[in-house]
Order: C-alpha cells, then sequence, then structure tokens
C-alpha cells in the first residue's frame, strides 16, 4: 500500500477524491491521445516505407549513371559540367499540428518549373548518363523533401507516443493505485475514530446510568431511615 502523507480528515478525504476523479478522466484523455497517435503514427510508417523504397531505387539509378559518366568523361570535363547551377531552390520550412505535435512541412521554390533547367551546361560533351542522372534527381527532389519530412515526422511522433505512455503508466500503476489506498486509509481511519467516538459515549452513558442508579439508591436509603 502506497499512501499519500496526508492527515486523515473529511476535508482531506474529499480533496482526495476529487483529485482521483481528475486522475481517471486525465488517463482515459491520454490513453485516447495515444492510441491516436499510434494509429497515425502506423499509417505514417507506411506510408514512408514505401516512399524510401521508390526513393532508393531512384538513387541507385542515379548513382549508377554518375558512376558511368564519371567512367567515360574525364574528371575536369564532369567539374565543369556541374561547375555552374542554372537551376535554384528555395526552402521553406512551415509547421503542422498533429495531436498536439507540432512536425515541419517542408515548400520548395524553383526559379523554374522547367526541369531541363537542372542542366546548366551544352550536350556536346557530356556523357547521355550523366543528363539522365542529373534529369532524375532534378524530378526527385519533391520526393526526397517529402521522405525528410514524414521521417521527422514520424520521429517527433514516436517520441511524443513514448512520453504520453509514460504518463498513462505513471496515472494507472502510480497515481491512481496511490489516491485509492489514501481513500481507503482515510475512510478507516474515519470509521475508527468514529467506532472509538461511539464507544467513549456509550461508556460515558453507562457511567451516568450508573450514577443516576446510585443516586436513586442512596435516595431511597435516606427515605426509609426517615
Amino acid at each position: 500500500m502506497a499512501v499519500l502523507n496526508v492527515s486523515p480528515t473529511r476535508m482531506e478525504l474529499t480533496r482526495i477524491k476529487k483529485q482521483l476523479m481528475v486522475a481517471i478522466k486525465g488517463h482515459k484523455l491520454l490513453k485516447d491521445k495515444r492510441d491516436e497517435l499510434m494509429r497515425q503514427f502506423l499509417d505514417m510508417v507506411r506510408e514512408t516505407k514505401e516512399l524510401r523504397r521508390r526513393v532508393e531505387e531512384k538513387m541507385m539509378e542515379i548513382n549508377r549513371g554518375f558512376a558511368l559518366a564519371s567512367s567515360v568523361m574525364q574528371r575536369e570535363a564532369l567539374c565543369s559540367a556541374l561547375l555552374m547551377p542554372k537551376q535554384s531552390v528555395t526552402l521553406q520550412i512551415d509547421s503542422k499540428n498533429i495531436m498536439g505535435v507540432d512536425v515541419p512541412v517542408f515548400n520548395i521554390q524553383q526559379k523554374s518549373s522547367n526541369t531541363e533547367d537542372a542542366l546548366s551546361y551544352g550536350y556536346a560533351f557530356t556523357s547521355g548518363d550523366l543528363d539522365h542522372s542529373i534529369l532524375t534527381l532534378a524530378k526527385l527532389l519533391p520526393d526526397l523533401l517529402a521522405l525528410a519530412e514524414q521521417e521527422k515526422a514520424a520521429q517527433m511522433l514516436a517520441a511524443e507516443i513514448e512520453r504520453t505512455r509514460r504518463r498513462v503508466n505513471a496515472l494507472e500503476y502510480i497515481m491512481i493505485p496511490n489516491y485509492q489506498d489514501t481513500i481507503r486509509f482515510i475512510t478507516m481511519k474515519l470509521d475508527e475514530n468514529e467506532r472509538s467516538n461511539l464507544t467513549r459515549l456509550m461508556k460515558v452513558k453507562d457511567m451516568m446510568v450508573e450514577k443516576q442508579i446510585e443516586t436513586n439508591r442512596k435516595r431511597l436509603e435516606t427515605l426509609a431511615f426517615e
């Protein structure tokens, strides 16, 4: 039994009962929040897993293209082709709220919406594999940002789920049992005090009755002698 350090009075009993009601309501709300977070987290994990699979397939294709381009082009020519980018990208980070968790939202603004502008060089002295890899990477950029956004959101949701789980367990296994044990303890003490008071009153009543009987007996004896 874990009993709180309180005085066993009716006022404390009323206060602890109110705290128990609040703890029970809070426990239910936190459990509902944890369950909803888990549902959204699992949905997000499934989406992220599929998105990561597509991104990794494209990245492998891009890496193969860069490797082939490096094997057929001179290093100076390759570096020169990539030296002056034509396209520019601006990243804007906003946020959205998921069950009390502010997760990031990535938005990109490109200088040009034409993916062909990703190529900052002519086609005369470059490999077709290099062209294909750069264009594929430009098209893959939104998916890369979406993957980063979802993985960060999933990480933040997982941390919030863990915090909520600890709070639920603290309420379920520590605070609520402590309140219940304290209520039983105070109730037992109050009942014990009430029984003690009743016993004391009955004893006082018996003493008063005995005293009255003794007084009446003495009065009767006095009248008999007269």
